[in-house]
């Protein structure tokens, strides 16, 4: 069964971050937010003889359907029609959706036609699928993969999203999918993970994060489950006096590390944050790039939305350059 390149997934999640325009979103995400998604995505491109939810997309009409992930998620399949691979994976994903009851949304784009939108996304390659919730790309994968594994990864996504976009729910109901007094089935690899998390198996946990990231290395889930309990492992050993201690000794590396850690744990988010920036500022070469991961693996503590964060990676771009 082939798997995504993950080197072409790095690349494509390097280029994500500017991928769409929120400004139209922002203006008109309350309004949006009180239509109905299946009703909406109707008016957004899709053909004649098409269920709502399966939308062809053009220059013209893809921000209208962006803004459809503020009630439930986008799939958006860059393809072309002169490559196979495209067209299976595009089969594969209009099946799926067919059945899913608008629980969400899957954008179909001909780049031979659309060829700005592929170039927004930095796509390298045909097939990419990128998945967008609430205005913003937080998954994607290149190249062909299997129908099971596709169905998995749907299934990923809006177990993550559920409790966030409210289309999602309403869309299983309307397919049948999740009766309303039942709860999806979870995936067992993440409920052994979060078991050891919680007896303080920190080594136990992590390992099970590892060895779903080892098969798939852009699962989101995973990834904020690993950053959590590597955190929680660190704190748990800190002394909360290390605060005063980095204070003292500007240049201390590991005090600063180990303070920054104590402030995140105390609610500090802030200033740990700021914490972190001054010290890349001040020191030069692998210290500075020691500081600067340990900061990004804080990053992903949080919401990537979340404004602290956002201010933060502001702040540690211009101390680097």
């Amino acid at each position: 069964m082939t798997r995504p390149d993950p080197r072409k997934t790095a690349a494509l999640s390097a280029a994500l971050s500017g991928a769409v325009d929120l400004g139209a979103l922002k203006a008109r995400a309350e309004a949006a937010a009180r239509q109905p998604a299946a009703s909406a995505s109707a008016s957004n491109g899709a053909a004649a003889g098409q269920v709502p939810w399966i939308v062809d997309v053009t220059e013209a009409t893809f921000q209208a359907v962006v803004e459809q992930s503020l009630q439930v998620p986008v799939v958006v399949h860059l393809g072309a029609s002169y490559s196979p691979e495209s067209q299976q994976l595009a089969t594969s994903l209009e099946k799926l959706a067919q059945v899913s009851g608008g629980a969400w949304i899957f954008a179909r784009v001909d780049l031979e036609q659309a060829p700005r939108i592929g170039q927004a996304f930095g796509v390298q390659s045909v097939p990419t699928v990128v998945a967008i919730a609430a205005g913003q790309p937080i998954d994607a994968f290149a190249g062909p993969l299997g129908d099971p594994e596709l169905k998995q990864w749907i299934a990923r996504l809006l177990d993550a999203l559920r409790d966030r976009l409210p289309g999602i729910r309403a869309g299983e109901a309307n397919a049948g999918a999740v009766p309303a007094d039942e709860e999806p089935p979870e995936d067992p690899r993440f409920v052994a993970a979060e078991e050891a998390f919680e007896q303080g198996d920190y080594a136990g946990a992590q390992a099970a994060y590892e060895q779903i990231l080892a098969s798939e290395p852009s699962n989101e889930l995973a990834k904020a489950g690993l950053a959590q309990v590597k955190f929680a492992a660190r704190a748990e050993a800190v002394d909360p006096s290390v605060v005063a201690c980095a204070d003292a000794a500007p240049d201390d590396i590991d005090a600063q590390l180990a303070a920054a850690d104590a402030q995140i744990a105390a609610q500090q988010v802030e200033e740990a944050f700021k914490r972190l920036v001054d010290t890349v500022r001040r020191v030069f070469g692998d210290d500075r790039d020691r500081v600067r991961e340990h900061l990004v693996g804080l990053f992903e503590l949080f919401p990537s939305d979340d404004p602290r964060v956002a201010a933060a990676r502001r702040n540690l771009a211009s101390a680097l350059f």
